[in-house]
This record gives structure tokens, sequence and C-alpha cells, in this order.
């Protein structure tokens, strides 16, 4: 069962029993694999960005009409002999069902899969007035036997084992079944047609709801599904308000990308359409009794959320789920309620409230991959971010959230306690780059990597020395972003950087003013702190001052670049001072590879091999992908791993909260990349250094850790 509104402590140990599933893992790592190559294939012959956008743009529309798009549904359906109800609240739909199969005496209840269903507990409700409900999907069917939840929204019993079966159909047969999967699908065949045919009501769901035809439409893999819409002689359509579009073309438009995007397919086996009443020889009138009931259930007030509405944009492909690091370690009953995945920790707040989302909206690694395979163009992270923020504002911070809000608000204290920091931590360094001996208390469950030491001497404090080396007089300014890492722990970095700005002839400041970015305060939900740590940076950099404001740190610079507006929007006074900003932002491999132009000839070029790791937030956030690979080819031999762009489990304060997940998504980085060859991993962020540099230490050094900056500089002529 999902673990929504339970303890942290009780949350975590469902993670650790999630994790300890050897069948759940094997299967989650097999989609995860085989989903990327798949999904590629069948987008590789459509405009992915055209459909997507269209989505986008008809969900947004309907949000903005809703009710006048109810009408004309409800016109066009009544016109075709169907019956609609709006329902404003999950208990009012549930009483619309059951009025219904009471007014018809129905006793036998066949349904498709629908999650929506789940959302307002339907089944119960029909089962107290002496209803039997049998589920049609055969998914969901083991399920409901098994009397649990769904561990994906398009594949919900994925998470058990044919032997888990064949044990359930046992004892539902009370004959002892073997693990043989066409047997058993035989089995379920034979029980189940037995209940369509005698069946009183059938339910089904709405992947889409379209206003222009008054038609309800589904999109399913199972023949089930036809037998739910055929043949009983009552039957009720149900799907959320967040479905309806105004036209067929836009039904269309959601249905080309569902299954691509959620299991590699170019269409659904079966797409039912569903106009009105249809024929029925056994009713009076030839014609099934058809209900329609449209739920709203908090979705017109989220339309009405200016930061968070474009959750409704979501058609239910499940793909984030098939993309996400965190999922794929502990599957949907630890990630998720009724609706799991990146949405499903957004919906669970909208949908059934803060006490289910707490613990899960937590989840989250902000790795950006859902936002970037997402059918609706929602920016996921983003909406989990402010539903954090949101938590905060309504019960109180964390005491951690709230002390390292204080901290990074006032620059001085900031760099002051990272200063001191240095001194206080000398006994448990002892001499290494590594803090080796500190307390379980502090850092509990961070003994799968070596954390870093502070360094000797913070970038800052560089500065002063470094600055007479560049040229002043060069047309070409450029600022140095440091952000907190590479000023106080990797210094090593930025002086690479500024040694081959320096080669190449650009003038080079750094702002003393600067300080961290602000992305962990905004991911730990600390918007007070995210705004003033921005408005900060913003006077720090006079951006008309640069022709580029250069960051070495993939985060920093997709935060600075993408977030600040909507960190700011609350300051239309800064609204051009940010946008002067945001524009100047570059990361470190765009800059050298295009800007600076940087070729073979610049390199003396290394026979060493080095493998890459692509950070989450330059090669999604950024969208930087071609150039850190050319660069390492130029000038060493660039090994490529398998999943090089997936996440590293770092994301910042995650890999402190979940150590758990965080650990386990590091060993399958590092052991992709091990198996290389190379003795080199090179990558272009300090958090993902911090992960895997402190991997590596753990595991032996079987790769040396660097910053992209370090080995260009190194082979630098």
């Amino acid at each position: 069962m999902q673990s929504a509104g339970k303890t942290k402590v009780t949350y975590h140990e469902d993670l650790k029993q999630a994790l300890a599933d050897s069948f759940l893992r094997e299967t989650l790592d097999k989609i995860a694999v085989n989903y990327r190559t798949t999904r590629e294939r069948v987008f590789s012959v459509i405009n992915e960005k055209e459909i997507v956008a269209g989505n986008a743009a008809a969900k947004d529309y309907a949000m903005d009409h809703y009710d006048e798009l109810f009408e004309q549904f409800k016109r066009e359906a009544t016109k075709r002999g169907a019956i609609v109800h709006y329902a404003a609240t999950g208990a009012e739909a549930n009483a619309i069902i059951a009025n219904i199969a009471k007014e018809h005496n129905v006793k036998l209840v066949s349904k498709t899969k629908t999650l929506t269903s789940k959302e307002i507990l339907l089944n119960p409700v029909l089962e107290a007035q002496g209803c039997e409900v049998v589920e049609g999907d055969l998914g969901e069917w083991i399920l409901q036997l098994r009397d649990e939840g769904p561990c994906h929204l398009v594949l919900p019993a994925m998470h058990l084992s044919r032997h888990q079966v064949a044990q359930t159909f046992s004892d539902v047969t009370n004959f002892k079944q073997e693990g043989d999967i066409a047997k058993l699908v035989m089995v379920a065949r034979r029980v189940l047609r037995l209940k369509f045919v005698a069946a009183d009501m059938g339910i089904t769901g709405a992947n889409f709801i379209v206003a222009e035809t008054g038609t309800v439409g589904i999109c399913t893999n199972e023949g089930n599904a036809r037998l739910v819409t055929t043949l009983p002689r009552v039957q009720v359509s149900l799907g959320g308000l967040d479905k309806m579009v105004s036209t067929m073309r836009q039904a269309l438009n959601a249905q080309y990308v569902l299954a691509r995007n959620g299991t590699g397919q170019p269409i659904t086996s079966y797409v039912t359409m569903m106009s009105g009443a249809m024929e029925h020889s056994q009713s009076p009138n030839k014609k099934k009794i058809y209900h329609i009931v449209i739920l709203d259930n908090g979705r017109k007030a989220l339309a009405k959320d200016p930061l968070c509405r474009e959750a409704l944009r979501c058609i239910r492909c499940g793909a984030c789920a098939n993309i996400c690091p965190v999922y794929r370690m502990v599957g949907g009953h630890a990630m998720g309620h009724v609706y799991m995945g990146a949405i499903g920790l957004i919906l669970t707040y909208f949908y059934h409230g803060k006490d289910k989302a707490r613990n899960i909206i937590q989840n989250c690694i902000n790795c950006e991959a859902c936002k970037a395979v997402c059918a609706g163009s929602v920016n996921l992270p983003a909406v989990i971010a402010e539903i954090r923020a949101r938590l905060n504002e309504e019960d109180g911070s964390p005491i951690e959230s709230s002390l390292l809000a204080k901290v990074l608000s006032n620059r001085k204290l900031f760099h002051t306690l990272l200063r001191f920091g240095k001194w206080a931590q000398k006994p448990m360094t002892v001499g290494t780059p590594y803090i080796r001996h500190l307390p379980e208390i502090f850092l509990k469950g961070q003994g799968f990597r070596a954390l870093p030491a502070i360094a000797d001497k913070p970038f800052r404090d560089m500065w002063d020395k470094l600055k007479t080396t560049t040229n002043p007089n060069a047309k070409v300014k450029v600022g140095i972003f440091a952000g907190c890492a590479q000023d106080f722990i990797y210094p090593e970095h930025l002086t690479a950087a500024v040694k081959m700005l320096t080669a190449k002839g650009y003038a080079v400041d750094f702002p003393m003013g600067q300080t961290c970015c602000g992305l962990p305060v905004q991911m730990m939900g600390e918007r007070k702190a995210a705004e003033d740590v921005a408005k900060a940076n913003l006077n720090a950099f006079d951006a008309p001052g640069y022709d580029y404001i250069l960051c070495l740190c993939a985060s920093c610079a997709s935060h600075l670049a993408h977030s600040y507006p909507r960190v700011l929007r609350n300051y239309p006074e800064l609204a051009a001072k940010v946008q002067q900003f945001t524009q100047k932002i570059k990361d470190f491999s765009s800059f050298m590879r295009d800007v600076a132009k940087l070729s073979p000839a610049d390199f003396n070029k290394s026979s060493e091999g080095v493998c890459y790791h692509a950070p989450c937030h330059l090669c999604r956030g950024m969208g930087v992908t071609e150039q850190p690979r050319a660069l390492i080819d130029m000038a060493a031999n660039y090994k490529q791993g398998n999943e090089e762009d997936v996440c590293c489990g770092f994301g910042g304060s995650y890999s402190i909260k979940f150590p758990e997940i965080a650990s386990q998504v590091l060993d399958k980085k590092l052991t992709n990349l091990e198996a290389t060859g190379a003795s080199t991993l090179v990558t272009d962020c300090p958090g993902c250094v911090i992960q895997l540099r402190g991997g590596e230490e753990k595991r032996g050094k079987k790769l040396k850790v660097e910053h992209i900056s370090e080995l260009l500089v190194r082979q630098l002529k």
C-alpha cells in the first residue's frame, strides 16, 4: 500500500523495504533502461516538441474555459442519449454513481482501469450497498485480489512476480496454479469473462473528454475494456475535469503521444470513442443507460493557481515515473499515494491533502528527467518546489531547513561559518582532503561516500593574485559566478578556468558580493531565503558590465538562468535586471566550445581514457550535451559509458535526507562508468564531484574524479 500520511520514520522504513525487494529492483531497472531506447525510437519519426506544445496549449485553454466546455460537452452528449453529471467533490461523484446502481438494481459492476475511481475511493462505496465490484484490467484485478494499490500509472502490477500472481490465483481458485504466464492469463480470462457477461453495470475512466462532440475516449491495451463498455446494460464513464479538451483534433493529438510516452508504442491496442448511448439489445429502448460523471474535486481551484496549474496538463502517461531515478529504486508504492511518480507527488497535495503529501513531496531529487519527457510540458520540479514552500508556510519549516535559510540569507555569516569550518574540521580530516571521522549523529547514513573537507583557502582569497594575470583591456569581459562549493571546497576548478580564460585573452572579474545561487533553499521550500539570495547576487553582478557570466556549476547555471525569474516574480521592479542577468549566464563547457572556439589544436591530446558524467542540470536544465564530450575528446581519449545522463544521486540536500536511495543511485552510476575502462572521470558540476569522488574514495579509487576544467587546463598547450 502507499506510504503517504505515515511518519518520517516509517516512510524511511518503507523505502528500505522497497530497496530490499530484488524483484522490484530488477523490474524497474529493465523498464528504465529499455524505456529510454524505445521512447527515442518511437519519437524519432514525429515532431515531439510540436505535439507536446499542442497538448499544453489545449489543456491551458481548457483550464480557462472549464465551465463553458462542460456545458458544451453536456449539450452534445445529451443529444446522443447520455446523461451528464457534474460532481464538485469525490463524495458527490460516489453518491451519483451509487444512486445509479441503486436505481437500476445493479448487483455486479465490471470496471476498466480508472485511477479517478481510486482517487475518490469508489469501490468501497458501491460494495457498502451490496454491489460486487470486479476490476476488468488484468493488473488491477490482481491488485484487487491482493488488496494492494498500483505501483505505476500504466503498469499497475509490475511489482509482482509471476510466482506471486500464481499464489494469488491459487488462493482465489482453490487450485494450485503454476507460474506459467500464459496459463495464468487463461485463468484470469475464464474468471473475468463470466463476470463481464453477468455484469449489470460497467464503469470506465476517461483519457480524454471532447466538448465538441460529447465524446469520452479511453486508450487500453487489453480487450477487457471493450467488454466493459459493450456488455452491461448500464454504463458509467468517470473522468476528471482535467481530461476536458475542446476538439477531437486536440484529443487525437494527446492520444498520439500517450502510448509513445507511456510504453513506447506508436498507439495503444484499443482506442475506444464513446459518443452517447450505444445500442444494447437487453434495454427497453435498445439503447444503453449511459451516464457520464465529470469530477472536479479541486481541479477548478488548481486551474486558478498561477504557479501550479500546469499540473493539470498531465495526460497520465506515466513517463515521469519511467524516467525517474528515485522511482527506479523504490517504485510507486513508496513514491506516491493514489497517483505516483513526479505528478503523483504534486496531485497528492492537491487531491488528498498535505498530510498525505508531506513525506513523499520531499522524495524528488530535482534531476529534471521528468520535465524533459513530460507530454504536457509540465515543469514538475518547479511545482514540487512550490509545494514544499507552501508546506513550510502552512506548518512551519523543519529546524535544519530554517537554520540553513537564515545562514544563506546572510552572506557574511555564511562565509564566516565556512571559514570557521576550515579550522573546526581539522580533527576529522587528519591531513586528508576528506572528513573521515564525522560523528554519525551529525550525518546519519553518509557512510556510502567520503565527504570533502573545506579548502585551506577559498577562491575569493586567491582572486587578488589571480586577477593580475587577466587582460583588463580585452574586448570580452567575463564575470565568474563561483557558487558555494567551488569557492570554498574546490577552488582549483575556478583557478583552472581562470588560467584558460587568461590564455585566451579574456578579461576576467570576480564580484566579491556574490553568494550561494539559492538552489538549496529553494528546493527545501525556503521561499524568502531563495528571494534574498537571488537579490544579493543581482546586486553583486553588474550584468550590463559583462559580456558573459560564467558558471562552472551546472546546478548553479541552470538555477541562475531559468529559476531566477520565477523566484523573483513578486518583484516587478527587478524584472529588467533579472532579464539582463539571466541572459548573460553561460556554462563552462558551452563557453569554451562555442565562445572561445577551442579546437583540437589547442591541446596536447592525452592517451588517458576519460569517461564522463553528464550533470542533470547541464544536459536537461541547460540543454548542453555535445560540448563537454567534444572537449573531452579534444584533450583525451573519451570513453563513452552507459546512462551518462542519469543522475548520480547527489541532489544537494537530497543525498543527506535520503541516503538509502542516493547511495544506490550512486552505486549504479559508478558501476557503469568503471565499466568503460577509463582511468579518469570528469563532470561539469562540483556537487557531482562531491558525490562521485566521495563514492570512488569508498570503492578504492578506481577512477580519478575531477572537473572538466582541470582536465582541459592540464592538456592545454
